[in-house]
């Protein structure tokens, strides 16, 4: 699955802005994540469209980059101590994490993105036991 990045001017209304393009041609977004990062604002967006994604923030005002980059989503049991299990597993492989947020979760399971730093994805799938 690959995550849409978008920086842009961290100000009032960014987010919104990005959200209404989105939505109003159609792409859903399936999970975000949002902070500020040395006086932008940072936006990581899951969608089942990316591509699309990326062409239309990229015409939203204030918007100063936007990359798709693969991330690793991951089923876990919905308990106390999975999430160390598993970032115990590619901390033991030196594996870098770049971001890491929950896609959806239920009471038996917890989906989370896992975004590793560089060109790591085979590597965290290694590790994780994912087969392509």
């Amino acid at each position: 699955m690959d995550e849409v990045t978008i920086i842009t001017d961290n100000r009032v209304g960014a987010l919104a802005a990005i959200a209404e393009a989105l939505g109003g041609a159609g792409v859903n977004i399936e999970a975000i994540s949002a902070y500020e990062q040395g006086g932008n604002a940072v936006f990581r967006v899951l969608t089942g469209d990316p591509n699309s994604a990326k062409k239309l923030v990229e015409k939203v005002p204030g918007v100063s980059g936007v990359s798709l980059s693969e991330v690793v989503v991951v089923k876990l049991p919905n308990r106390p101590g999975e999430l160390g299990k598993l970032t115990r597993k590619l901390a033991n492989r030196g594996v870098d994490l770049q971001s890491l947020y929950i896609v959806s979760r239920s009471n038996e399971h917890t989906e989370v993105a896992v975004k590793p730093a560089g060109a790591q994805v085979e590597k965290t799938k290694e590790a994780l036991g994912i087969r392509r």
